[in-house]
């Protein structure tokens, strides 16, 4: 049966009136033969994204509507694997240990995430320059000190991209401290081995998982790439989202002014990271 995310914007909406919908959805969900997993909600934003199995789109809509009335805005079907890549959980959070010995109901998280891409450059004429064996052995080095960043700064590997990295994370400070840790490790490598130095670059953008029709977390990918075949070598380039989602007093972004990424309208801002101490 296929796999749907939907998105609902509810101006208003509290974490406690969403849970509640969500309670009503798996009461209907045998009636409909659809199956109610998880759901998302952004009460800033105003945003509930909810993870369905259903026979089709119109099936999902009917429970909904049943249910509580909350018709989705969006609907496109997903796979369960980059779901839970990019969100982390395919099903309802587990309750967590209360401070009385109980257990509590697990804090329902925002779908927003902060979508970063590494970057080998020249990693063709690295190929070409030093061989398969040794461009393996600049990838392997890579991918090393890249998972050891994301795994200290709970970033989750989405896919490997052949010269470099797509991760998620569920909080942009992570994501920019992570392109930090990275940087500051091959600078690291590049010093103590200055004839096998090894160049990145590091784009990362933010979003919703569905702001239109598309893929999951489409524009926040796109954008992030576009970005990250902006940045200089050894540098990392950030989208204004990420730079506004920063707290002050921590890393300082340096305004680089705007592109225009391929595929875009409009132009974007971007801000370089002063990753050096």
């Amino acid at each position: 049966m296929p796999l749907y995310m939907d998105r609902h914007f509810v101006e208003g909406a509290t974490r406690a009136a969403v849970e509640q919908a969500h309670a009503r959805d798996l009461e209907v969900q045998e009636k409909y033969k659809v199956q109610f997993l998880t759901y998302w909600f952004d009460e800033p934003r105003h945003t509930a994204f909810c993870l369905i199995m259903s026979p089709d789109k119109e099936t999902l809509q009917k429970a909904h509507d049943e249910a509580h009335g909350l018709v989705p805005n969006e609907i496109i079907e997903v796979d369960p694997s980059i779901v839970e890549a990019f969100l982390g959980r395919v099903n309802d959070p587990m309750p967590q240990p209360a401070a009385d010995g109980g257990t509590t109901t697990a804090q329902v998280d925002s779908a927003f995430r902060a979508v970063m891409f590494t970057d080998i450059m020249d990693s063709t004429r690295m190929t070409q320059t030093h061989g398969d064996a040794k461009a393996l052995h600049f990838l392997h080095i890579h991918n090393a000190l890249t998972r050891n960043a994301l795994r200290a700064h709970h970033g989750r590997e989405v896919k490997h991209t052949g010269d470099g990295i797509m991760a998620s994370f569920a909080v942009v400070v992570d994501a920019v401290d992570a392109a930090v840790a990275i940087q500051r490790a091959i600078a690291v490598h590049n010093d103590a081995n200055p004839h096998e130095a090894l160049h990145l670059r590091v784009g990362i953008s933010a979003g919703e998982p569905i702001e239109e029709h598309g893929d999951l977390f489409g524009r926040a990918v796109q954008l992030a790439a576009r970005i990250c075949a902006h940045c200089a070598p050894d540098g990392i380039l950030v989208a204004e989202v990420v730079k506004d989602h920063y707290p002050e007093g921590g890393t300082s972004f340096h305004d680089l002014g705007t592109i225009h990424p391929k595929g875009f309208d409009a132009d974007v801002q971007v801000y370089e990271v002063q990753w050096r101490s």
